[in-house]
């Protein structure tokens, strides 16, 4: 379902030639989700109904000056009720732009958040990798305490503490 909704949303953003300007809206709703977890609540709660959410919803974007084509896309999905699945399209959204471009886009899990110099750091480390440019499907997950996991396309880089943790543990099994 989050293919069909990115799909129409990129075939609506491409028509009005606005693709980056969605794109930026749609970066800094999920970057309101991802900082409040009253919103995350609002958004993946199925006890709030559609007239409380789509109210809701349409305060948050006029204060985040969020408008045109990508409001009406979150009112939209906050209307039909797949406001749970906001995140999974944009991500979607992310993805088929990026392939529009010739970009290919790697899902990156982190413990914490990342700055600025360490993102330059993991895109410049995976363009030389690749010879193309990357972008960055950024995921925040304290549980793998530490380290790093990439996946791009197939292959898949998992240098997480949780990981090498795992292995340590699995080790001291086999030694006794």
């Amino acid at each position: 379902m989050a293919g069909r909704y990115a799909t129409a949303l990129f075939d609506l953003a491409e028509e009005a030639k606005s693709t980056d300007k969605v794109l930026g809206d749609l970066e800094r709703f999920s970057a309101l989700i991802d900082g409040s977890s009253d919103l995350k609540r609002l958004v993946k709660s199925p006890v709030f109904s559609s007239e409380e959410q789509l109210g809701a919803i349409a305060a948050i974007l006029d204060k985040a000056k969020i408008s045109g084509i990508a409001a009406n896309f979150i009112k939209l999905a906050a209307q039909n009720r797949r406001l749970f699945a906001i995140e999974q399209m944009i991500r979607a959204f992310r993805a088929l732009v990026a392939k529009s471009r010739g970009e290919l886009t790697a899902k990156v899990t982190v413990s914490e958040p990342l700055s600025d110099a360490r993102l330059k750091d993991v895109k410049a480390a995976l363009k030389e990798v690749t010879s193309k440019d990357v972008t960055l499907d950024l995921k925040v997950d304290p549980s793998i305490i530490g380290g790093i996991i990439v996946q791009l396309g197939s292959r898949m880089v998992d240098a997480s503490l949780k990981t090498r943790l795992s292995a340590i543990q699995n080790a001291m099994k086999e030694v006794r």
